[in-house]
């Protein structure tokens, strides 16, 4: 038992630096720098609680606070249902479930900036493909990054992204159920819509959870979708891009560090509230 935890211990060293380089040293030197006014490397002059006391009256933080959250609501029902859906239907054939599930995965694989740049020419007012369509129908074209569209129009992308990943996360939940649990309920008359809804997901819903925790998490970090489409522009501000002006384009990397700690603490309380609101009695099997 000795001789194996020693090998433990050398297989995990190598994860513990990388996290310890690329995760827990970054947060605590933004953790630090919150509490300077700095402008560019070497101008700092320590500020004490000043930049978390602007948090509160920062309106356009509030301003990137809000598009954050219309985009986490839009993943989580559009981008966890329908990935719950497709899996649902996944589960109920046996020819080709292989190859959709390929399918549906393919654009996770793919960079987001490409994805983005690939929307950028979809959404072009002049020779975009979407008002191309429009105008051989007949319709006059819409802009598409306007105030009143373009978060909406971010969003789409942003949830066609990882619906492939939620979608096996769902699938290999649902192959953990055992068979005898259907053909129990196929005895009890009960089949099609009733089974998925009174078997499958309440057994599944410990992953669900999971998936919405992701979902929330996932969307705290959206930027390269906002940054490539939009800039930031037409109320499409979010707190990845809001940070990343912040601290590169403004050089105060105070003040963007002290964004970046307010996105993990807000992140976290969202993901347990979401825990909290979905606490219930789980299935065992």
């Amino acid at each position: 038992m000795k001789g194996d935890r020693k090998y433990i211990i050398l297989f995990l060293l190598p994860t513990a630096f990388l996290m310890s380089v690329f995760l827990y040293y970054p947060f605590f030197k933004s953790l630090y720098l919150s509490f300077f006014r700095t402008k560019g490397f070497f101008d700092k002059k320590f500020v004490g609680w000043e930049n978390y006391e602007r948090l509160f009256t920062d309106r356009l933080l509030g301003e990137a606070t809000l598009h954050t959250l219309e985009i986490m609501v839009y993943v989580i029902l559009f981008q966890v249902g329908i990935a719950l859906v497709l899996a649902v239907m996944l589960d109920h054939i046996t020819r080709l479930q292989s190859f959709f599930r390929t399918v549906f995965f393919f654009p996770v694989v793919i960079s987001g900036t490409a994805i983005s740049l690939l929307f950028v020419l979809f959404y072009n007012y002049n020779f975009g493909l979407l008002n191309t369509i429009i105008t051989s129908l007949g319709f006059e074209k819409v802009l598409w990054l306007s105030e009143s569209n373009a978060l909406k129009a971010v969003a789409i992308p942003t949830v066609w992204h990882y619906v492939g990943f939620y979608l096996v996360l769902f699938l290999t939940a649902m192959s953990k159920i055992p068979t005898d649990y259907y053909e129990a309920a196929k005895l009890e008359g009960i089949s099609g819509l009733q089974k998925t809804v009174k078997l499958t997901l309440p057994l599944i819903l410990s992953d669900i959870k999971v998936v919405i925790t992701l979902a929330i998490t996932g969307t705290m970090k959206v930027f390269e979708f906002v940054w490539v489409i939009s800039r930031g522009q037409n109320g499409t501000e979010v707190l990845g891009t809001y940070m990343y002006k912040k601290a590169i384009v403004d050089q105060n990397f105070g003040y963007g560090s002290t964004v970046a700690i307010y996105m993990v603490v807000f992140g976290v309380l969202l993901a347990l509230l979401a825990n909290r609101l979905l606490k219930s009695e789980e299935f065992t099997y």
